[in-house]
């Protein structure tokens, strides 16, 4: 038996022995129940044991709303008329980024329209552009800069594609999507048809990400394409809820596509997909089996090259191993990322990667639909193999009743720990009246890193939100008023975005890294930062694509909890140089520039 084989062999013991194990449970709670509820949710204590420690409190996290007070007016339109086009349900997107390199982060929002053959519609919805003033409120700019769009938007990739020290943007859309190149931080010019990017006519685009998959130091692009789409598909589809008539239901009934990697060559882009292995076909049928909401790129296996995750809904996650040539290896079943612990593909939606534990220990979080609990795929060191944790970790039954879009790791409290935020929201307006169980507008979940004090990392904290819920789609986060700790954007499917300052009162330290790095990468996206104090390693990684239809900001956070002394902070360069630096003055941002 080689060593594939034998790799192989584990992750199916792995999840055969995970498998049973539910399965046990789940038989033990049908027989309890008598088999009569519609529903069956497993109490992770009967798995796992204690939920937390005794001595141990958790934090409620303070949020407030603060979208009106900072000037953001903006509610996202679907064109929704009555017809359940499917796009109605999954927008829109969301970046934080500093496109006028004011040191403030900014925020743009992407709209989708109404539909073109559908008369008596709002015709003029648009994206925004805010620009961010760093103290928490922000300034329309929409206009000016040339970024109050007019497509069926669906989610944003921003990079410096050019190397020129300005921040670019990709924007996804049903339809033909688009590249905008900045010119000096003051406008943005359609450079689309020049660099042969559209993409085709009737495709539909969803989440994408810039990075350098070949090590030559420009960035190049990655689109993630969702189902083969159509007003006519969708109307021959017809999806129907008993007694309440059309629905947008699952995507089962279209055909799966292909997504897009085009390569970067001295500012130009050229489709790569065939040749560098990223179209996954169908063995059987030869059609593609992909339907890409999510893409988190990442160094897997710490090789130096950045590998790519892919949540796809209702089929199998892709995770394409770079080969170091010019070519990915699609290794999602090999790995364990493609499935659940039952061996069945999840209605897959956001996809966020970190070392959560302050270890080797390597996590991803995929938030699925609903009835579905998140997944929490482990994997440690060089191990190649991930198992399914989400019931050990702790996000499991908390997560199984939410639709899950949005998911990323931020430390809010600033302890050093990252916590798990979920942007939650059903896709069917009226599902409550068929699932009692079940929400349109669902509450946001924090899951609060408890680190070895907890027999399980993650518990669901509280937070000062109240009764708010959200048709949660995309979350990121950004310190939009430089007061050092993170705070939260969720958009909203057909409603206004919500802003959330993160007013948190502990006394925790804190430093923010910003990275400079060499033309023709000034952004250092793909770099990661190794942060040493008070005993912890903390790892975290320069890349914006995360969540669902969503970018982040770049500059690094790391809590520091009560320690004021950071041992020693290490800078690994896209390139591979590495950068050591020593007595750092915590609580304020520092910029490092590549040598």
């Amino acid at each position: 038996m080689n060593n594939d084989e034998k790799i192989i062999r584990r992750a199916l013991i792995i999840s055969s022995f995970s498998s049973l194990l539910i399965a046990a449970v789940v038989i033990v709670v049908l027989v309890l129940l008598g088999g009569e509820e519609e529903e069956i949710l497993v109490d992770e204590a009967e798995v796992t044991g204690p939920q937390i420690s005794k001595s141990v409190v958790t934090p409620t996290i303070l949020l407030k709303d603060i979208t009106q007070e900072s000037g953001i007016d903006f509610t996202h339109t679907n064109g929704a008329y009555g017809s359940r086009m499917l796009p109605e349900t999954m927008g829109g997107g969301l970046a934080f980024f500093d496109y006028n390199n004011d040191t403030h982060q900014d925020l743009l929002l992407i709209n989708s329209v109404s539909w073109s053959w559908k008369d008596g519609q709002d015709k003029n919805s648009r994206s925004k552009l805010y620009r961010g003033n760093g103290d928490g409120t922000f300034e329309d700019v929409s206009e000016r800069t040339g970024l109050d769009l007019q497509v069926y938007g669906m989610g944003v990739a921003v990079g410096d594609y050019d190397g020129d020290g300005w921040s670019d943007i990709f924007v996804t859309a049903v339809g033909e999507n688009l590249l905008l190149k900045n010119i000096n931080g003051k406008r943005f010019e359609n450079v689309t048809r020049l660099q042969g990017v559209s993409g085709p006519a009737d495709s539909w685009s969803t989440s994408a990400a810039f990075f350098d998959f070949d090590r030559d130091g420009d960035l190049d692009l990655f689109v993630c394409n969702y189902v083969v789409w159509s007003r006519e598909i969708n109307e021959s589809v017809d999806y129907r809820l008993t007694g309440l008539g059309a629905a947008y239901g699952p995507p089962t009934d279209f055909g799966g596509t292909n997504s897009i990697l085009y390569r970067n060559d001295n500012g130009k882009f050229f489709d790569v997909s065939a040749s560098a292995g990223v179209q996954v076909m169908n063995e059987a049928s030869g059609a593609p089996v992909g339907k890409g909401l999510a893409v988190h790129p990442i160094d897997v296996n710490s090789d130096g090259w950045l590998d790519v995750i892919v949540a796809n809904d209702t089929v199998q996650n892709f995770l394409f191993i770079n080969q170091r040539n010019g070519k990915f290896k699609e290794s999602g079943v090999f790995s364990g990322l493609a499935f659940d612990n039952s061996g069945s593909a999840t209605g897959a939606m956001g996809v966020d990667a970190a070392y959560y534990a302050n270890d080797e220990r390597l996590g991803i979080t995929i938030g699925n639909f609903a009835n579905e609990m998140s997944s929490f795929y482990v994997k440690r060191g060089l191990d190649n193999v991930f198992s399914d944790n989400s019931i050990v970790a702790g996000i499991g039954a908390h997560s199984r009743k939410a639709l899950t879009f949005g998911t990323v790791f931020v430390d809010l409290d600033l302890d050093g720990r990252l916590d798990l935020i979920a942007a939650n929201g059903h896709v069917e307006p009226e599902i409550n009246r068929v699932q009692s169980s079940q929400y349109y507008e669902q509450p946001l979940h924090i899951f609060w890193n408890c680190g070895d004090s907890c027999s399980r990392v993650y518990q669901p904290a509280g937070d000062s939100l109240g009764a708010l819920k959200f048709v949660g789609r995309g979350a990121g986060y950004a310190d939009i008023d430089g007061d050092g700790d993170t705070d939260l954007a969720i958009t909203q499917a057909g409603g206004p975005v919500v802003l959330l300052r993160n007013d948190q009162s502990s006394k925790n330290h804190w430093i923010r890294v910003t990275l400079v790095g060499k033309p023709p990468n000034p952004e250092a996206i793909g770099a990661t930062v190794l942060v040493y104090a008070d005993g912890l390693k903390q790892t975290r990684s320069v890349m914006p694509s995360r969540s669902y239809l969503t970018q982040v900001e770049l500059p690094l956070t790391f809590g520091l909890g009560a320690t004021d002394i950071i041992s020693l902070l290490e800078v690994h360069w896209p390139n591979g140089q590495k950068d050591v630096h020593r007595d750092l003055i915590v609580d304020q941002n520092h910029i490092f520039v590549q040598r």
